[in-house]
């Protein structure tokens, strides 16, 4: 809906303060009045309405307002149009370059991943009112540029096309914490981007690696808290997925794929055998951490050496890994910490790991692991 009106008004500000007071509105009419026949039409024919308003209060735009204005009667004659394809419109226009790479990605999981300022500020490691000044520059900056709200042509995406993954797979990794509704859009605009984009092999792993790391959605939660890989359900994990991430996977590898999210895929996939061969994904981590010289992916290498069986090399890894407010740090550091037999220095790495976790998923994980060592 955002998306849609985005296009419609040509501000994102005002788009979002539109799509809030239809919102509104609906909440107050619709259970004393019943819902509309096509609610999503009559939310979007409701909030330009009200965008119209507030222009007209604004300035004088009698001439132009006939031409956007619908009457809220007709909820029914507004299409259901092809989200993805309105979606990845507002991608492209958040990831213009005229934006700052940071920006880019700030703005685009607030618009498109509905994520709040502290959410995205998190993912970057950054204050909450650094991130929130971010957004804001960013906007107005669109305003200012006139940053058209369309697709690039095709000699444009490819010089575009690592900052729009790069959000899609944030998008995706903040449902993959339990939000699994922006899991779902991540896929689905991975799907619109492949359509677009059909010969680029990045785009092709992309996909693969959101959908071989969703097929064990089911299975990675149980009771409220988070279940490890290797205790989880198997037969909870949704086959016909993993088939199908395989054989993305294959076709990006076939097109060329090397690229992070080709690496990033095939461990996954790598992920699902049973035993999974640690020593060759630690070799594949490896390889990534020198493609991106991330220390998320040094922290992964770390724990795949030690599933390898060389904990004290794995820990020697993670005491080098710079991410002190990252609670899967601590909380890796802690497992590594347990298997040495260092009862208390994990229990205290398991209490920081939880004082910095985020969902009540991975704090109850924590806390029990943590309850575990008494005994």
């Amino acid at each position: 809906m955002l998306a849609t009106l985005v296009g419609l008004l040509g501000d994102i500000d005002r788009a979002e303060e539109a799509a809030q007071s239809a919102f509104a509105r609906a909440a107050e009419r619709w259970p004393r009045e019943g819902t509309p026949a096509n609610p999503r039409a009559w939310l979007i024919a409701t909030a330009r309405n009200l965008a119209i308003d507030r222009i007209r209060r604004d300035r004088t735009l009698a001439a132009k307002t006939r031409l956007l204005e619908v009457p809220e009667n007709v909820d029914d004659e507004i299409a259901e149009t092809a989200f993805p394809d309105e979606r990845l419109e507002l991608i492209f226009t958040c990831c213009h370059p005229a934006l700052a790479t940071e920006a880019q990605v700030a703005l685009a999981l607030r618009t498109l991943g509905g994520l709040t300022t502290a959410e995205i500020a998190r993912a970057f490691l950054v204050p909450e009112p650094t991130m929130a000044k971010r957004l804001v520059r960013a906007k107005q900056k669109i305003k200012a540029a006139g940053i058209p709200f369309r697709v690039p042509p095709d000699h444009l995406l490819p010089d575009r096309l690592s900052t729009v993954l790069a959000v899609i797979y944030l998008i995706f990794n903040e449902g993959y914490g339990g939000r699994n509704e922006l899991a779902a859009e991540a896929i689905l605009l991975g799907r619109a981007m492949v359509e677009l984009m059909p010969d680029e092999p990045e785009v092709r792993c992309l996909l693969a690696l959101m959908l071989l790391h969703d097929a064990r959605r089911e299975a990675r939660f149980a009771d409220g808290t988070l279940v490890l890989l290797g205790d989880q359900d198997r037969s909870l994990w949704d086959a016909g997925q993993i088939a199908a991430g395989r054989a993305a996977l294959d076709r990006g590898l076939a097109l060329g794929g090397r690229g992070p999210y080709a690496l990033q895929a095939a461990i996954a996939s790598l992920h699902l055998e049973e035993p999974p061969d640690w020593p060759q994904i630690a070799a594949l981590y490896g390889e990534l951490g020198r493609l991106t010289g991330s220390p998320v992916v040094e922290l992964n290498r770390a724990v795949a050496v030690a599933e390898a069986g060389e904990v004290e090399a794995a820990l020697a890894l993670l005491d080098a890994v710079e991410l002190e407010d990252y609670h899967h740090l601590h909380a890796a550091r802690a497992e590594l910490l347990r298997r040495l037999d260092r009862v208390e220095e994990s229990g205290a790495a398991y209490e920081r790991a939880r004082a910095l976790a985020h969902s009540d998923a991975d704090r109850a994980f924590l806390q029990r692991r943590r309850d575990e060592l008494e005994s």
